[in-house]
């Protein structure tokens, strides 16, 4: 079922999407890695987790998601993570922690909301705990043009569906004290690496780039 449910939304996608993933390979095919994302929340989480496939994927998402009949079925079925919002949920950490030393991939999105206009809210610094914690690897995968999937459904329209993936890095925070003002910085930088790969129109709150910073971003390549 699990198989089946990604090849159905392969299908979906293509039909109803122009898809634009030239880079899509750039993702690792082997090992824990966290990915960073923008969230619109209409249909990148479906995108991504079928056409990263063979890649097992999970992710947090709020646990009130799970009192819809079909969605608690699709969720558990992925394996998806409930967090409950609002509070420091240990239980989610620690599976999304296990989920990242089985070699899977986690998916975040750290602006912690739907943006629903495509551009860019300011993330919160509650993201950056799981990359500290595991010391997993991050790549981050900028997305445009789904903020406009369902009114172009609605009007039997395809929706040109843009990815780009960007250059993986790890946190460096050797000797630093990591307060509550160093993580909204940790979480700056990495929104600034997602920002570079989006077109200007959609950076949002990181529209400014010259305050992009790397003093707790290592790169990979």
């Amino acid at each position: 079922m699990y198989w089946f449910i990604n090849f159905i939304i392969r299908v979906y996608t293509r039909i109803t999407c122009r898809l634009d993933m030239p880079d899509l390979h750039k993702v690792p095919l082997h090992g824990p890695l966290i990915t960073i994302a923008n969230h619109t929340g209409q249909i990148e989480v479906p995108i991504l987790f079928a056409h990263l496939q063979p890649r097992k994927i999970t992710g947090w998402a709020k646990a009130e998601t799970w009192d819809n009949k079909f969605l608690h079925w699709v969720f558990n079925l992925w394996g998806f993570i409930p967090v409950r919002r609002g509070e420091a949920d240990m239980h989610a950490l620690k599976a999304a922690l296990s989920a990242l030393k089985e070699g899977k991939i986690f998916g975040l999105a750290p602006e912690g909301t739907r943006n629903y206009n495509g551009k860019l809210k300011r993330a919160l610094p509650g993201a950056v705990t799981i990359a500290l914690h595991s010391g997993a690897p991050i790549i981050p995968i900028a997305h445009w043009g789904g903020e406009n999937f369902m009114k172009n459904l609605k009007r039997f329209k395809r929706t040109d569906f843009h990815i780009r993936v960007g250059e993986p890095f790890k946190l460096k925070v050797e000797g630093v004290k990591v307060t509550g003002e160093v993580r909204q910085q940790i979480v700056d930088e990495m929104m600034y690496e997602l920002a570079k790969l989006l077109p200007e129109e959609y950076r949002g709150e990181y529209s400014d780039m010259s305050k992009s910073t790397t003093n707790y971003i290592m790169k990979l390549n």
